[in-house]
Formats: C-alpha cells, structure tokens, sequence
C-alpha cells in the first residue's frame, strides 16, 4: 500500500474512528458502568425515536430536519443515560487504565450501535458522507438486526 491508500483509507474509516475515540474516551473518564449506561441508553432513545409522533409539530418549521432530528436523540439517549445511571449499580472508584481491555470492548459495542444507527435510524449521511468501506459494512438493511444484537451478546457475557 502507498500513501495515498493509506489516507484514502484512513478518510474513509474517520467517523467510526471519531465515535470509538469518543466512546473510550467517556469509558475511561467515567468508567465502564457508565459505558453500560450509556448502551442501554442509546437502546432506550432507538425505541423511543422510532415511535415518536410529534417530528412534524416540533421540526416542521426547519427547512432540514437533519441537525434537530440528531439533537433530540442525543436528548433521548443523554437523558435514558442518565436514567440508567441512576437505576443501575456503578463501580467504585476506577483509575483510567483499570479494565482497560472491557473499556475497550464496551467502547466498541457503543460504536457499533451508534454506527448502525448512523445509517438506518439518524440522518447523519445528511451532514457527513462516511466513506463506501463502511457504509459496505453498516448501510445493509438485512444486517440492521445483527448489528443491534453484537452489543447485547457483549453485553452479556462482559
């Protein structure tokens, strides 16, 4: 491989590269119980984005409903998050290396939701064009499924 493939290549993986540094990021400042947190969420605010009736009465007057659409699922999800942490049991005081390797794990089943959710729930291809690598990878409609039950087989054997 050359340079050139080496960038093309590295420009195509940038968003799932963003969002997996984000999510490890957040698991290694707060932990991995807010991690779970934060995938439990994230399951919370797909069912509740997909059956929610008032898109037209709250983004009807915004020429795209591309940004606000985004913004009230990070609110379902931020807000199911905060739920979760709530409800569910959290670690004690971690350092941000302990458990480095489920941090990782936990950090990559948040991506892989928040990737497929990308391309089949939010119109995040509407703001930023994903290269064609991964949209072979998360874009197909019969794998939706198996990308949404990886993170809770994770989840249960973690």
């Amino acid at each position: 491989m050359d340079t050139q493939s080496i960038v093309a290549l590295l420009q195509d993986l940038l968003y799932l590269i963003i969002v997996f540094a984000a999510a490890l990021l957040y698991a290694m400042v707060r932990g991995r119980a807010a991690v779970v947190n934060l995938i439990l969420g994230l399951y919370f605010a797909l069912l509740i984005s997909l059956k929610f009736p008032y898109y037209d009465a709250l983004f009807g007057n915004f020429e795209s409903r591309t940004i606000p659409m985004i913004a009230l699922f990070a609110f379902f999800t931020i807000a199911a998050t905060f739920m979760f942490g709530r409800l569910m049991p959290t670690d004690s005081y971690e350092s941000a290396f302990e458990g480095f390797w489920k941090k990782i794990l936990f950090a990559l089943m948040a991506s892989i939701l928040i990737m497929a959710y990308s391309y089949h729930v939010l119109p995040v291809t509407d703001l930023i064009t994903p290269g064609s690598h991964i949209q072979e990878i998360f874009a197909p409609q019969d794998r939706f499924f198996w990308w949404l039950i990886i993170p809770l087989i994770g989840l249960f054997f973690l």
